[in-house]
């Protein structure tokens, strides 16, 4: 049965790897055969006469084979459905009147308003729209006022909507998060915004509140969890209270209804340092705390009430009441994967109370392992998932046999204390030791405060602040709020020790991604290091981590250089590479206040490939889409230098420890590559008294990065007058550049002909987000590419691109090409 389980999990696992779906007929004769199979293992199984171990290892590997056939067919075929309900191409970018009901808990943010709606009906006559849409409605969107405030939206409510959508499409780059595997896994087949109402079709009116409430069983959840969070928000808020007071609000939101989006960025890096982000949402043990507690009532209860017990014993109905509260909780956390985990695991053991066969732990977690993946076969990508069951896993293997011993009864109560408390010590000791291997894989770094910070921190959430924030939430007035105060002073008070132990020199381990040897050794290291007593050298496993920690990054051979054109969205971001050194050029822009390009893909690249400080920065110039990220990436690493064509009053500039302004002529040369800034001259930074101001586009830093005969042009965002400059001042050829970072995304404005010409690239690389608002790049720029020769590669397109060249020639790939994935373009 174990072994059916992990199989069936590993065959959803490697569909998710594919590039593409498997075809119908194949999915079916794949399950035919596989049931065949696993009908004649079962008939063997049955004649004893031929059960010899041969044979019955023969059989193990049919049931095997079948189970991870079943496991990779099932996930096909769910995929295939999900993916069948798409938003047609020529739908995209046309509005469209819909009819259906907020479905998820909207969350608000500077500049709107956030949900997941459930389409009922099309209003639009010969379009389709598929049935759950993620759409934002953006302040002062199509009005005159731009401050205009979104109308309040609540789950359940039906709505008309007059909305422009677009296929779900995000950011591709290695090591990053991919935002159009978790739009599929959450049902979600088109994104897109709300338009104003003026703007809906003749004869509708659209943006409309149609009703407000309409009832269902999810639309009730929603609802309750849109109330506790409204509970919360407002208990740490009222009586004209200060909301930054409440610095700390969306800490308790999410212990409450597994809403962590009101966390603040910079809080959960310090979570994450010190290893405590699996508590900062509902976990595992929150919900077996609270099941536990649930189902101790219901026994006390039954025992004392002698004619319940007459009816149904104490301890099933102790176990009902525990699986009950588990359940409800779990609905209120939103059904992440740790909360289904422990609740499935709840529910067998329930379920073996009732029925009188208790069975193994291990039968137990395997049981959950896969009704998991059965209800949710893209859970097996997810680091929750694999930390969750991974993290269980390796307590129970630790720990065997010594939990029964800790809470024995055949020593007094001090000895039975001094034996738990060991024992919670090595059940922390095993979390953290036998995530490392998995820690290293998923985020490329390792708290070393965590056995402190976690040993302070889980029995402070889960059992005061946890306790005390959902009784805050359920009890009303002056009583509620006051539980909530004290749940809040308790996180503040804890988020300052984490703080502490964060900023602590040595509180985090980065390394480099694992390597799948390495990751291999680790994992058998851990299982050595936390096997039973008697298993021989146990601290021989230590050694078996050595290659995890020590393995080197990846990096360029001597006299070459590397490109990686991240994709950013509407932006620009290239880090350039040599042996021994590492320039970016531009920053990517900024997503909201909280949120850019240089936390959420460049900081993510740079700690996956082992970066960990940048010998330059160059910010181009002054648009958002370029130095978005300058700030977050100014202060997560030590950078040598830093040059821009900003001014002296830009708080990037006010930042860097070291800042130098772009001028032409500027050079430097490091492991035989050559960098050369040849735009802009120092003129244009000359105060203009009466005229005109330069344009930010302008003033943008070209760098020219050459080894041997090969090159690469980073032009920024100049526009035709900076081009015909750089022609009228370079030498015959000294344009000419294997690669061309083209400029302004492919504006109309920029790409001259001329400039073309004198450049003749081999590689156009375009970074533009998919369907920018400014329509880059313009198809007229992309036909001056394609007519001289030049191949286009684009982000929006082809996701992160990477170029290698040095005097053996220009080596490239595109990371959707190389990293494809059957929902991608879906």
């Amino acid at each position: 049965m174990r072994l059916a389980c992990i199989a069936f999990v590993v065959g959803a696992w490697i569909l998710q790897q594919q590039a593409a779906l498997p075809n119908a007929n194949a999915s079916i004769a794949i399950a035919a055969a596989a049931l065949l199979l696993l009908t004649l293992a079962h008939l063997q199984k049955s004649i004893p006469k031929i059960s010899t171990g041969a044979v019955q290892m023969v059989r193990t590997a049919i049931v095997v084979a079948v189970w991870l056939s079943l496991g990779f067919v099932w996930a096909a075929w769910r995929a295939d459905v999900r993916l069948a309900d798409e938003l047609p191409v020529d739908v995209e970018g046309r509005d469209v009147t819909v009819s259906g009901t907020i479905a998820t808990l909207p969350y608000k943010w500077e500049r709107g308003v956030r949900f997941e709606f459930d389409v009922e009906q099309i209003d639009t006559p010969g379009v389709h729209v598929p049935k759950r849409l993620a759409l934002a409605w953006y302040a002062g969107w199509g009005s005159d006022v731009a401050d205009t405030p979104v109308p309040r939206v609540a789950p359940g409510e039906r709505w008309r909507l007059t909305v422009r959508l677009k296929r779900p499409h995000g950011a591709a780059n290695p090591y990053g998060f991919d935002y159009e595997y978790w739009l599929l896994e959450e049902g979600v087949r088109a994104t897109g915004y709300v338009r104003a109402s003026d703007d809906a079709p003749e004869g509708l009116s659209a943006n409309r509140r149609l009703a407000e409430f309409v009832w269902s069983f999810q639309n009730a959840v929603e609802r309750s969890r849109a109330r506790l969070r409204d509970r919360i928000m407002n208990g740490l808020t009222r009586d004209g209270a200060d909301p930054a007071s409440a610095k700390y609000a969306g800490v308790i939101v999410a212990l409450v209804v597994g809403d962590q989006r009101a966390i603040a960025q910079s809080d959960w890096q310090v979570f994450n340092r010190t290893g405590i982000g699996h508590l900062v949402s509902i976990s595992g043990l929150h919900v077996t705390m609270l099941a536990s507690l649930g189902a101790w009532l219901a026994f006390v209860a039954w025992r004392r009430n002698p004619s319940w017990s007459a009816r149904l014993p104490a301890h099933k109905a102790a176990a009902l009441a525990g699986a009950t509260i588990a359940l409800l909780y779990c609905l209120l956390a939103g059904f992440g994967v740790p909360a289904q985990r422990t609740l499935y695991m709840l529910a067998m053991v329930a379920l073996a109370l009732w029925m009188g066969r208790m069975t193994s732990v291990s039968r137990v977690l395997c049981a959950a392992l896969f009704v998991v993946v059965a209800i949710d076969p893209w859970a097996v990508m997810g680091a929750g998932f694999w930390l969750s069951f991974c993290a269980v896993a390796a307590i129970f293997y630790a720990t065997s046999g010594r939990i029964e011993a800790a809470l024995a009864h055949d020593a007094g109560r001090r000895t039975r204390w001094m034996r738990a408390l060991r024992t919670g010590a090595r059940v922390q000791w095993a979390v953290t030791l036998g995530l490392v291997p998995l820690t290293m894989l998923l985020f490329y770094q390792v708290s070393l405060v965590s056995p402190l910070a976690n040993a302070i921190a889980i029995p402070l959430v889960s059992f005061v602040v946890t306790p005390l924030s959902l009784a805050g939430a359920i009890l009303p007035g002056l009583p509620g709020a006051w539980l909530l105060h004290v749940a809040h002073a308790l996180v503040a008070l804890l988020a300052a020790l984490l703080t502490a132990m964060s900023n602590m020199p040595l509180a985090v381990w980065i390394g480099v991604a694992p390597t799948a040897w390495t990751f291999a050794c680790a994992a058998l290291g851990i299982v050595w290091l936390l096997a039973p007593r008697g298993v021989p050298a146990r601290w021989a496993g230590a050694l078996w981590l050595v290659p995890l920690f020590a393995w080197p990054p990846d990096r360029p051979a001597d006299g070459s250089v590397r490109l990686t054109a991240l994709d950013v969205g509407q932006g620009m971001a290239v880090l350039v590479e040599t042996r021994n050194a590492n320039v970016l050029y531009d920053t990517g822009p900024q997503y909201s206040a909280e949120n850019d390009s240089g936390n959420r893909v460049i900081l993510p690249y740079l700690r996956a490939r082992g970066i960990a400080r940048l010998d330059a920065m160059i910010v181009s110039h002054n648009d958002s889409d370029h130095s978005g990220g300058a700030l977050a990436i100014i202060q997560a690493l030590p950078i040598a230098q830093v040059r821009s064509s900003l001014g002296f009053d830009s708080a990037i500039v006010r930042a860097s420890r070291v800042h130098e302004r772009c001028v032409a002529g500027q050079r430097w040369v490091a492991d035989g590559v050559s960098f050369e800034l040849i735009h802009p001259l120092p003129a244009i930074y000359a105060p203009r008294e009466g005229k005109a101001q330069v344009k930010p586009n302008a003033k943008s830093c070209v760098l020219r990065v050459s080894v041997g005969t090969h090159s690469a042009l980073l032009t920024g965002d100049i526009e035709k007058p900076q081009e015909l400059e750089l022609l009228a001042r370079s030498a015959h050829d000294a344009l000419r550049a294997d690669v061309l970072l083209v400029p302004h995304h492919g504006s109309m404005t920029s790409s001259s002909e001329l400039f073309l010409d004198a450049v003749r690239p081999d590689i156009a690389l375009i970074q533009s987000g998919y369907r920018n608002r400014f329509g880059h790049p313009r198809a007229d720029v992309l036909a001056r590419y394609v007519a001289r020769g030049a191949s286009i590669w684009r982000n929006d397109r082809d996701g992160a691109m990477t170029i290698t060249f040095d005097d053996a020639g220009v080596h490239g790939e595109l990371y959707r090409t190389t990293h494809a994935r059957y929902w991608y373009g879906r």
